[in-house]
């Protein structure tokens, strides 16, 4: 069941999405050489802890997952796409880190995710993060009310196989309120004019993750959360929770 949000619920999620806000900054500002995974956890957590939120992420387990998931952000590197659990691993020159994190204020949740480089940048890593961020800016400019669900996945979708990008194509956006997940799904590919209609409301996380190889396979990590390309090549994740309105897309978890 899809759950249009009141004009207040829109601006309760607006105040958890401060939250994800402020904790995916404190876990960027944290990422730096020798840091570990778990560290820019604790600096999400901390932000959490402060705001009186909690995270959707810390406790998690959808079907497929054989243990909850342990930690209030996914940090995903290099050649791991989404849901890489935060542990000991240092971050090392060059590498390229995603950071997804969710917060969950007064009953309303928020969902985004970041990527960037640490250290010193390779070329390929900064095209592959800056079209992903692209990506997620053609979708939310495509979010608009009296649209289709899947004018938002064209947009998407045609930024990244223009670029030469993989896509996976079980994995995308969500409807997003009460819960981290709901309906309706949000493809990364699609086409126009079809699909779910886009009304005044309605409360989407759109997320690209584009792989660098061009291939859309993927595995899964024996953790049973890790995704990771199969050809070894790098990805990237762009994320923000977006609010359909009558006067245009609002991004609820702007920093």
């Amino acid at each position: 069941m899809v759950e249009i949000k009141t004009d207040a619920s829109l601006d309760a999620m607006r105040e958890a999405g401060r939250v994800v806000a402020s904790a995916l900054d404190a876990a960027q500002r944290a990422a730096a050489v020798g840091v570990s995974l778990r560290e820019l956890d604790e600096a999400a957590r901390e932000v959490l802890r402060e705001a009186g939120a909690s995270s959707p992420f810390l406790g998690y387990r959808p079907q497929f997952a054989s243990t909850p998931f342990p930690a209030v952000i996914c940090a995903s590197v290099n050649d791991a796409i989404v849901h890489g659990i935060p542990g000991d691993y240092r971050l090392c020159d060059g590498d390229l880190v995603t950071v997804d994190c969710g917060a969950t204020l007064d009953g309303w949740s928020g969902d985004a995710a970041v990527s960037f480089t640490v250290g010193t940048p390779r070329p390929a890593d900064v095209r592959l993060i800056e079209t992903t961020r692209q990506a997620l800016e053609a979708g939310i400019a495509a979010a608009v009310a009296g649209g289709r669900m899947g004018d938002i996945s064209h947009a998407v979708g045609t930024v990244g196989r223009t670029a030469g990008y993989g896509i996976m194509e079980d994995y995308g956006g969500h409807g997003i309120g009460r819960r981290m997940h709901e309906d309706p799904p949000v493809p990364n590919e699609g086409r126009p004019g079809r699909g779910f209609p886009l009304r005044h409301g309605l409360v989407l996380a759109i997320e690209p993750m584009f792989l660098a190889g061009g291939l859309d396979a993927y595995n899964t990590d024996a953790d049973g959360w890790t995704l990771r390309t199969t050809d070894g090549s790098r990805a990237a994740h762009s994320e923000h929770t977006v609010a359909i309105t009558d006067d245009g897309p609002r991004i609820l978890t702007a920093l």
